[in-house]
């Protein structure tokens, strides 16, 4: 009977060795496949001294390189604020250029703390990514340069370009349902058919289309708005960021309250369609 018991126990001892070897394995595959979260906390954050942050560096009046190549732009304001407020410092920040397909994949595996990059909150990202209140609202507008062009009526059975496999197909249709629409692949592509009178109008996000006016003095934006998007900070999901998302949304309400985000999209001149 002893006999028995003593090799009941050794084999239970050499199961939880061998579950710890295997639990000790995993960790240290997981460390050397880079899986393990390395975006920081607040209090990490604020040790370190700097705040991580994607942007755009093409996007005009958004976050753009000027002519010294230094980042300007109303999300470089923004990602310059949040630095200010949380760790006393408007340099206290890292601003990492990243194209649109990176926008959520660099917050989500944790190789920036937040993202300020033109992201709309939708519902579909929000199950991979928390999203901030909104700093800017964004939406379709259509631009145009024929003076006779005043109006979505007078656009009847006029061609409008959108861009393919857009929402703005929908909403053209639904607003101007006579439309001639064009399918386009990029906003270059709409630009030179406003430029070679090919089109009547491009409907686009009023955020791209306010750098078009400022450049060309010949444009102008028709002042209905067909939809309205919420531009918004990407963060981490995990209630270990908790801290990090309430600073991020109690400072941006405070900037919309004090009319600082206001003053900012004033000063770039973006449409604004609050």
């Amino acid at each position: 009977m002893n006999n028995g018991c003593n090799r009941w126990q050794i084999i239970n001892r050499l199961h939880l060795v061998l579950s710890a070897t295997i639990i000790c394995i995993f960790c240290l595959v997981i460390l050397a496949t880079g899986l393990v979260a390395s975006a920081a906390e607040l209090p990490e954050i604020q040790r370190r001294g700097y705040l991580t942050v994607a942007v755009k560096d093409n996007l005009p009046l958004l976050g753009f390189k000027d002519a010294n190549g230094k980042l300007q732009g109303l999300e470089i304001d923004l990602a310059q604020r949040l630095a200010t407020d949380l760790l006393g410092k408007a340099d206290a920040v890292k601003l990492q250029p990243v194209s649109n397909s990176d926008r959520l994949s660099v917050v989500f595996n944790h190789q920036v703390d937040i993202a300020i990059a033109r992201v709309t909150a939708t519902e579909s990202r929000s199950r991979l990514v928390s999203f901030s209140v909104p700093y800017y609202m964004d939406g379709t507008y259509l631009v145009t340069k024929e003076a006779a062009v005043q109006q979505l009526s007078d656009l009847a059975n006029r061609k409008i370009a959108v861009l393919n496999n857009s929402s703005t197909i929908a909403e053209v249709r639904y607003y101007i349902p006579n439309a001639q629409l064009v399918g386009i692949n990029s906003y270059q592509e709409g630009q030179a058919a406003l430029e070679n009178n090919t089109i009547a109008a491009f409907a686009a996000d009023g955020s791209v289309l306010s750098s078009w006016v400022q450049q060309n003095p010949q444009y102008r934006l028709l002042p209905t708005k067909l939809s309205t998007v919420p531009l918004s900070v990407v963060m981490p999901k995990g209630l270990q960021y908790d801290e990090l998302r309430r600073e991020v949304n109690e400072a941006i309400a405070r900037y919309i309250a004090q009319g600082w985000l206001k003053e900012r999209i004033k000063y770039w001149q973006l449409v604004n369609s609050q």
